[in-house]
């Protein structure tokens, strides 16, 4: 295990996992090894994670006085760790108690990070509280279960007269269930080799009399660094609450509540802890969190000047905003656009529910969230349907529209059996197939005959005899749409993928690129 030489002379050791751009994960505990970590649920397939063992933990030596262990004083140990590894700027993460030692960092070094992702933790520097009562609402979110009890009455506000104090070992067993989302063999698991907290670590890591929350919250209103603060959603340490608290004293910080999940949230969910942390961490893509009844946070892409006019782009079942690259570079010139992941997709929430009356009110959320009133919208296949939809319920937010490939929902001449989930990665949320092709199989009499109502201008694009859609159906889709024509381009059902140069010249004949 490689290591690196602290100020005070003794040996740090850290791991090294995955490819990529470095990631430097910061363990909690206070002063647990860095093992705990794993890969953070995948996200070791998106960068490379840097994970040093505190000091005294794990391989690393214990330091040369007892005040090492603090807090405070290890700012200076992450400042070497960066100086070791040849770090410029370098995005800087950290769970639960190293949350606040990463916030002193970025306080006293703000350039030299370039995000801090904050993950259940960061709330003590600020001085910010962990009460009793945040561990009963926390417990209150749960269902009842076979560790119930006795989580409970460890925070009885009204404890029996003469209860003696309970046994160390018994608290920690009681209250092992509360750190995950699910108390399940995965969670016991991770739970056994963390093995026990050592004694005196919260002491040595906040001695008595340390910190300065007025200093340190003066210093974060200033901070001019991007942050995520993310939470599970049954967590203590902090709750959604007090995270948000956090959240609000620094100028550039965002908040995700991660459902289900609670201390531990790339143990109670990998992928969506890995999407969440992924988005956040890619300079391309941005999220947006929608208001009810949507809710989901759905992630983009964006390319061209701000200010241009704008065209949205959606993507078919199964693929994501990066389908859109090489058409988006091309519209880029005279647009601002903006390709989306739909929910269920990408680095989207996967929150389940997927019909398609749910990604039609994304788009419109997407849409109204952005202040893209007016914009053009191409859509392929899903993301056409989900287009066509919108522009006929909201008639007016659409500028033109074009549908690739993209049929019109009428009874099928047979059912679609359900699917079996292939081996390979789907590109989305398996549940989506599911649910679209059982839609599909009962489509709404509305979706179609509403079709007169829209009143955009529209193109359909037909990809040809080789695609699997019938282009009879896109042709009875034209006719029905009061202002609509009709382009096929012999291509099979990706056209803008196979066929990039005729799709854009159908889309500047169109009025979509021309300046």
């Amino acid at each position: 295990m490689p290591t690196y030489t602290a100020p005070d002379g003794t040996a740090r050791a850290y791991r090294v996992s995955g490819e990529g751009a470095p990631l430097v994960c910061l363990p909690g505990g206070p002063l647990r090894p860095a093992a705990y970590l794993g890969d953070l649920g995948g996200l070791s397939a998106h960068r490379r994670l840097i994970l040093p063992d505190p000091p005294g933990a794990g391989d690393s030596a214990h330091p040369a006085g007892p005040d090492g262990y603090c807090c405070d004083r290890q700012v200076a140990e992450v400042e070497a760790l960066r100086v070791h590894l040849g770090l410029d700027r370098f995005d800087l993460l950290a769970h639960s108690a190293a949350g606040s030692l990463a916030l002193l960092y970025a306080l006293a070094h703000p350039d030299r990070v370039a995000s801090l992702t904050l993950v259940t933790g960061g709330t003590w520097c600020a001085g910010i509280p962990v009460t009793g009562q945040d561990w009963r609402d926390a417990l209150a979110l749960r269902p009842p279960e076979p560790w119930y009890e006795a989580a409970r009455a460890l925070f009885d506000e009204n404890p029996a007269p003469g209860r003696p104090a309970p046994d160390p070992e018994a608290v920690r067993a009681a209250l092992q269930p509360l750190m995950y989302g699910r108390w399940d063999n995965a969670a016991r698991a991770h739970a056994e080799s963390r093995g026990p907290a050592e004694p005196g670590a919260d002491a040595a890591y906040f001695p008595a009399g340390s910190g300065d929350p007025a200093a340190v919250r003066a210093g974060l209103a200033s901070l001019d660094v991007p942050v995520l603060v993310l939470v599970g959603e049954y967590d203590a340490l902090p709750t959604p609450a007090r995270a948000a608290e956090l959240a609000a004293l620094l100028p550039d910080a965002e908040v995700v509540v991660q459902p289900g999940a609670a201390h531990f949230p790339w143990v109670d969910d990998p992928a969506a802890f890995t999407r969440i942390v992924t988005a956040f961490l890619d300079p391309e893509v941005r999220t947006v969190t929608l208001g009810p009844p949507a809710g989901a946070r759905l992630a983009y892409r964006t390319w061209g000047e701000e200010g241009a006019p704008p065209v949205v782009l959606v993507h078919a079942r199964g693929e994501s905003s990066r389908s859109w690259t090489g058409i988006a570079r091309e519209l880029a010139a005279t647009h601002r656009v903006y390709a989306v992941d739909l929910r269920g997709h990408g680095l989207s929430d996967w929150p389940g529910g997927y019909t398609f009356e749910r990604f039609r009110d994304d788009l419109r959320g997407f849409i109204e969230a952005l202040g893209l009133a007016g914009a053009d919208v191409v859509g392929h296949s899903l993301g056409g349907i989900t287009a066509g939809l919108l522009a006929q319920e909201c008639p007016g937010l659409i500028g033109r529209l074009v549908l690739e490939d993209a049929p019109p929902l009428l009874p099928p001449a047979a059912l679609r059996p359900v699917a079996p989930r292939p081996e390979d990665d789907p590109g989305c949320d398996w549940d989506v197939v599911l649910d679209t092709d059982a839609q599909t199989n009962q489509p709404d009499p509305a979706w179609t005959a509403r079709f007169p109502e829209v009143t955009a201008a529209t193109l359909v694009v037909g990809g040809g005899p080789s695609s699997p859609v019938g282009q009879d159906r896109l042709a009875w889709l034209a006719e029905r749409i009061p202002d609509a024509r009709l382009v096929t381009i012999d291509a099979g059902h990706h056209v803008h993928t196979e066929c990039p140069a005729e799709f854009l010249a159908a889309l500047r004949d169109f009025g979509i690129g021309t300046r």
